[in-house]
């Protein structure tokens, strides 16, 4: 008995040391972020709408109009995102979180249901209403953990969109390998698996995504390195994978296999969270500094709050903080500071950033779009057209990380304008487009990899230029609102200038050959003209978007030559575990 009593308060003292620890780790602001790429990683059902659209369309009798109906409301859903950023305006993370997780499921679950024959076939306004539900779910993810990471790390803001919106450019791959594993080829299980996988995650984290006070850490910038090299070795290794999927047929046991090795990967993330938590939980052990470090002249505290209450309040300050936000609409602050979003949607910046969005996002979704279609009125055959998805896949991943990353690192070192490279973008998206006007052997290649990089790029550039213009109070409604001119764009530029000119071309070669169009079954166009026209307009419209963001640079270069993050640091505090020696 007597060892027993020596040995147990010990371990009694490690076990209450290591539960502890655990508890600093699932609230700590890195298990945060860790949980945010996981969230991310699964908010990108909307990228497998191709994988699973033909068995909708067979399992339920549509005709591809009728498909094409759907797929619009999938983009209309996924794209409108303003529900969800004034829900996050009034509820806290997890709320919002919920809400999107049981939307998701709720939606996809539908649809799933319909499918696969176990309710009545529903009418087709009612598959649009499922899919617009199950795809602006994931608006509700990005604002619980997107806006939420920003929030909490407001100095590595560039960075953190470049990482999440990377994940979320991979989700679509990374759910296909589970798919695979879990379900085989069945692709009406693939919708099942885009109903319940992204929700279960949200549940799942749902309390350890929440926006907490801002604390400096000095060793911020590489942890984030850490996050972005994994991010790269898995997003090569799914370019890997995909590439030898079309080359060679996997068995299940070896795709259970390769799955693994990318859910081992998606955690590595948590490894370097609990490093560094570890890292804050040894300051504990250091002792805190001498009393006579300590300031020795401080005014005491009843003082400082006589004075304070003593300071006169400026009456214009009471009459602006009385005043309602329809009034101080034109009465905007300086740029930086917290716009509301009536000032901020009303801005003459607001409406450069929604010019320069429609004329870009909204020409690189059209080319997107196209993708399969060009490639096949040039004659590729149908394995190299899927290869070219693949490829814009991989490249939005790395557009979106190198505009996060290398935006920040020149904003912080150099003093460049955000904007700057926005145009810089614009200008490469351009030069994609007219490698499809004006197609050379290959080109669709490097077609396919500047598009897809440029693509990506733009929706970390114009999320971060609105969080530092209209500031963060309002950040989740604001760049809910500013993802808007993206939908627009692509309906003006594929539906009323790519599509109709297509079909123009397509009606020309029909009648060369003195065929009408109620002889064949579809219509089809083959040869370099097809796209040309549609590509040159989207080219011009890019280039117009390039210009309208030189604009917005002209317009912010003084306040981007300023130390814009210098209200974060002066309001953000040292970690609490760690010493702070104050002068005497």
């Amino acid at each position: 008995m007597g060892v027993v009593d020596v040995v147990a308060p010990p371990t009694r003292f490690r076990d209450a040391l290591t539960f502890s620890f655990l508890v600093q780790v699932v609230r700590g602001r890195w298990f945060s972020v860790f949980a945010s790429f996981l969230v991310m990683a699964g908010a990108g059902g909307t990228y497998l709408f191709g994988t699973y659209s033909k068995v909708i369309k067979q399992n339920l009798g549509y005709d591809q109009t009728t498909l094409n109906l759907i797929g619009f409301f999938k983009d209309l859903g996924a794209n409108v995102g303003v529900p969800a950023g004034l829900l996050g305006e009034i509820t806290p993370p997890w709320f919002v979180l919920l809400v999107g997780s049981g939307m998701n499921f709720v939606g996809y679950f539908m649809i799933w249901l319909a499918v696969t024959g176990r309710i009545a076939k529903p009418a087709v306004w009612h598959m649009c209403l499922y899919i617009c539900i199950g795809a602006n779910s994931q608006n509700f993810a990005n604002t619980g953990a997107l806006v939420t990471c920003v929030k909490n790390f407001p100095e590595s803001r560039g960075v953190m969109l470049g990482l999440l919106k990377g994940f979320v450019g991979l989700s679509g791959a990374i759910m296909t390998q589970i798919y695979l594993a879990v379900y085989g080829h069945d692709a009406t299980s693939l919708i099942l698996l885009v109903g319940w996988l992204p929700a279960a995650i949200s549940i799942v984290f749902v309390y350890t995504i929440r926006i907490m006070k801002v604390v400096r850490h000095p060793n911020e910038l590489s942890v984030f390195y850490n996050f972005l090299y994994v991010s790269i070795v898995l997003a090569l290794f799914l370019m890997a994978l995909n590439l030898a999927q079309k080359q060679v047929v996997f068995s299940h046991a070896v795709q259970i296999i390769v799955t693994t090795v990318v859910c081992i990967m998606l955690f590595v993330p948590l490894f370097v969270a609990i490093r560094e938590e570890f890292h804050l939980w040894n300051l504990k052990k250091q002792p805190v500094d001498p009393p006579t470090e300590v300031v020795t002249h401080k005014q005491p505290e009843n003082e400082v709050t006589r004075e304070a209450s003593e300071l006169p309040i400026s009456p214009r300050t009471v009459a602006e903080a009385e005043k309602s936000c329809f009034v101080t609409v034109c009465d905007k602050p300086p740029r930086g500071e917290d716009y509301t979003i009536l000032q901020a949607l009303l801005s003459a910046d607001m409406l450069i950033l929604f010019i320069a969005t429609l004329c870009g996002l909204g020409a690189s979704l059209s080319a997107v779009d196209n993708l399969g279609q060009i490639g096949e009125s040039l004659g590729y055959p149908a394995r190299t057209v899927s290869s070219f998805v693949s490829l814009v896949s991989i490249w939005n991943y790395f557009g979106r990380v190198f505009s996060g990353f290398v935006s920040e690192s020149l904003l912080v070192k150099y003093k460049v304008p955000r904007p700057l490279m926005m145009t810089f973008i614009l200008l490469l998206a351009s030069v994609g487009h007219l490698l499809i006007a004006f197609p050379v052997p290959g080109s669709l290649y490097a077609a396919s990899v500047i598009i897809g990089f440029s693509f990506g790029a733009q929706l970390p550039l114009l999320f971060a230029i609105i969080s530092e213009l209209f500031g963060l109070k309002y950040f989740s409604t604001l760049f809910n609102c500013g993802q808007l001119a993206s939908p627009l764009g692509s309906y003006i530029l594929n539906v009323k200038v790519a599509g109709l000119l297509y079909d123009r071309e397509a009606e020309k070669q029909l009648a060369a050959r003195g065929l009408t169009r109620a002889a064949v079954k579809e219509l089809t166009c083959l040869g370099k003209r097809c796209y040309r026209l549609s590509f040159v307009i989207m080219a011009a419209a890019t280039f117009f978007g390039a210009c309208t963001s030189l604009v917005l640079v002209m317009r912010t270069r003084k306040f981007y030559s300023g130390d814009i993050y210098k209200k974060f640091r002066e309001n953000a505090e040292a970690p609490k575990s760690e010493p702070v020696k104050r002068p005497q």
